[in-house]
């Protein structure tokens, strides 16, 4: 056994302990879920690599406060193509217009969106978010009687509607008995011909009023209840 001298003042001790091999953890990761008896499926994560090709959908969105349309492109990513796990998922978003006094917000807005589509997991709540910005210069109406707060809004109802199209979203519509109902009160109300308003042409009756909760003039007063003639609510509950 070699001696050692220590020149240097002892300040400390330990126990030798035995060397023991530490088995080299793997490595976490990030794409690729295994399952028994099944391929491996991918599933979204910031990591996953963007690949050569995509598949998406352009939207012209036009709105009454611009000179120019916007063209609002989705492009979704195809996980797991070919097998039982098959899913389609939105993976980026680009947004193209002539007017470029939007060119600021325009590019922040698709990074911040774009990066929350590759984060994965849930990201329907991207389209209440949108819904609820309003403009403090006021709204504008869409043709139909269809109240828009502002373009942000615009924009996340044509990112509720891409959602909707590669099925992350459920269509939010009426059940039958609701739209017979809807059906049977707005011919009484027709028939009635109770209010005249100065409202624009509208798919909805002469006189119908806002409504407040799917933002359509659609209300009117039937059987002296305040209801909608769009999305069925009404003030007597």
């Amino acid at each position: 056994m070699d001696r050692l001298k220590i020149e240097k003042k002892i300040v400390g001790y330990a126990l030798a302990k035995p060397e023991v091999a530490v088995a080299a953890e793997p490595k976490p990761e990030f794409r690729r879920e295994a399952t028994d008896g099944v391929a491996e499926v991918i599933r979204m994560h910031e990591k996953l690599e963007r690949p050569e090709m995509l598949v998406g959908s352009t939207y012209k969105v036009k709105t009454p406060v611009s000179d120019h349309a916007m063209y609002v492109t989705i492009n979704d990513i195809i996980l797991n193509e070919g097998t039982e796990h098959e899913k389609r998922r939105p993976f980026e978003i680009f947004i193209n217009s002539k007017n470029l006094d939007h060119y600021q917000w325009i590019v922040a807005l698709t990074r911040i969106i774009s990066a929350v589509f590759r984060k994965g997991g849930d990201v329907t709540f991207l389209v209440d978010e949108l819904k609820a910005v309003f403009d403090p210069r006021g709204g504008y109406w869409q043709p139909g009687g269809k109240f828009m707060p502002s373009i942000i809004a615009e924009l996340g109802y044509t990112v509720e509607k891409h959602l909707i199209l590669i099925g992350l979203l459920k269509p939010t519509e009426l059940d039958d008995g609701q739209k017979e109902l809807i059906a049977k009160k707005r011919a009484e109300f027709e028939e009635s011909k109770k209010q005249q308003d100065a409202f624009s042409k509208s798919e909805y009756p002469d006189g119908a009023q806002f409504c407040s909760k799917c933002n359509t003039v659609a209300l009117v007063m039937l059987d002296g209840c305040m209801t909608c003639l769009s999305c069925g609510d009404s003030k007597c509950g």
